[in-house]
């Protein structure tokens, strides 16, 4: 038998004894929850913003933008200008141009390829994967290189066209955005975000995520040209030499209370992290959608990953290369050829000339009738003398009353065979010159 537990003498009676684990002050280790991470919230931007214009203005000039660019020049500009400085960037894509036939030609050749020709840029591979998508992109929607009809609508229109292009990063779609479509938008790539969370003008979390929301507000649409200029050579500065002498006089200008940000001398700043993986439904509704789209829009070429099995279509059975015996790889005949057969119809038949025929004279008045059916005419007289039938009008009849052809007479052997002369026409000897005389004029 089991001994029964004895009870408490410093409890009181009638009281039920406390849970040990009810209390948070003698709750076990392992079942400690996790401490709630508390956001980092973003600081007041508008002083910062002006200060950051203001040291900016001090150790830069700003570079105007060519906006007389085709729209779809702009955007593989701003392929070419992403995390690299202007002048760079400018010569990199007159060589572009100038290397090439045309951008069809851009198209079709491979990233390596690009690669070389823009190695004048920081990161040549990603600027010409960039170029490469973004014209792929073009031509399957519109069959055309031309990006002109987003300018004739609205800017959300033109926003939407320029968010559809596979490939091309929020940085290219807010230069385009800003500088040919006239939106009010603070391009920012990786150089300008590591400026602006060296400055703590944002948090970890929007460095991490890439956006800023309510940038723009912060800074007036007449001076946007101008400190996107500055923000940019900033961050190319940054991306270069993080912990030169015009970076730290920048950032000291600017927030010196934010000295922990600066990574130790000789290591970079970290990358921005990635988003956490997709625990919920409706995140992983939205990952698959963008795995899916991404699937859909892979580039083509020999620098795209393999597909998995069963995403590639087979091609058609006689497809291929084709053997000696006509047969294709998978030994199945192939699609017959197209032969343009000869002209197989029947010769045309000889006939033997009809003499010459005259047309009668010109009938002004009407002739008297004559005394005796005889023809004078020369039009008749040429036909009893070459032994053709005078041709009766309309077609004969058959006993069920269709309509057939009327077949002409063989020619006579001899003309000494023949019987008495006919009249030139059937009616009584009437022609057809004399009943069109008796007729009254109009």
């Amino acid at each position: 038998m089991t001994a029964a537990k004895r009870p408490d003498p410093g409890a009181r009676k009638g009281s039920t004894p406390a849970k040990a684990s009810s209390r948070p002050d003698v709750r076990p280790a392992a079942d400690a929850k996790p401490a709630r991470v508390v956001p980092e919230k973003p600081p007041a931007r508008g002083p910062l913003i002006a200060k950051l214009h203001k040291a900016l203005r001090a150790q830069y000039k700003p570079v105007p933008t060519n906006v007389t660019r085709p729209l779809l020049d702009q955007v593989l500009f701003a392929c070419c200008l992403e995390n690299a400085p202007a002048a760079v960037a400018e010569k990199a894509f007159a060589k572009l141009l100038e290397g090439f036939f045309d951008l069809n030609e851009i198209r079709v050749t491979t990233v390596a390829e690009l690669a070389e020709s823009l190695g004048d840029l920081p990161d040549p591979d990603r600027a010409a994967l960039s170029l490469r998508r973004a014209l792929q992109s073009v031509f399957e929607s519109t069959y055309n290189f031309s990006l002109e009809q987003a300018r004739k609508h609205s800017l959300a229109h033109g926003l939407k066209t320029l968010e559809h292009l596979h490939g091309v990063s929020p940085f290219v779609i807010q230069h385009v955005a800003s500088t040919a479509l006239g939106g009010h938008f603070v391009p920012l790539d990786l150089g300008a975000l590591t400026g602006l969370y060296l400055c703590g003008i944002i948090t970890q979390a929007e460095y991490d995520s890439g956006r800023v929301p309510g940038l723009e507000r912060t800074i007036s649409k007449k001076a946007a040209a101008e400190f996107n200029s500055l923000l940019h050579q900033f961050g190319v500065e940054c991306l270069q030499n993080l912990h030169g002498t015009t970076v730290r006089k920048i950032v000291q200008a600017v927030n010196p209370a934010v000295k922990d940000r600066f990574p130790k001398r000789g290591d970079a700043l970290p990358a921005p992290a990635p988003p956490p993986p997709a625990t919920t439904k409706e995140q992983q509704k939205v990952a698959e959608a963008a795995r899916q789209s991404a699937e859909a829009h892979r580039p083509a070429g020999p620098q795209a990953a393999a597909r998995p099995a069963g995403k590639t279509p087979l091609p058609p059975p006689g497809a291929g290369p084709k053997r000696p015996d006509g047969k294709g790889a998978t030994g199945k005949p192939g699609p017959k050829p197209f032969v343009v057969k000869p002209n197989m119809g029947k010769p045309a038949a000889t006939t033997t000339p009809a003499p010459p025929v005259t047309s009668p004279p010109a009938v002004s008045k009407p002739a008297a009738k004559p005394a005796a059916k005889t023809t004078d005419r020369p039009v008749a007289k040429a036909r009893d003398e070459a032994g053709d039938k005078p041709r009766e009008k309309g077609r004969d009849k058959d006993k069920k009353g269709a309509m057939k052809p009327t077949a002409r007479p063989a020619r006579p052997p001899a003309a000494k065979d023949r019987g008495p002369k006919r009249p030139a026409s059937g009616g009584g000897g009437k022609s057809h010159a004399r009943q069109l005389a008796k007729r009254k004029p109009r």
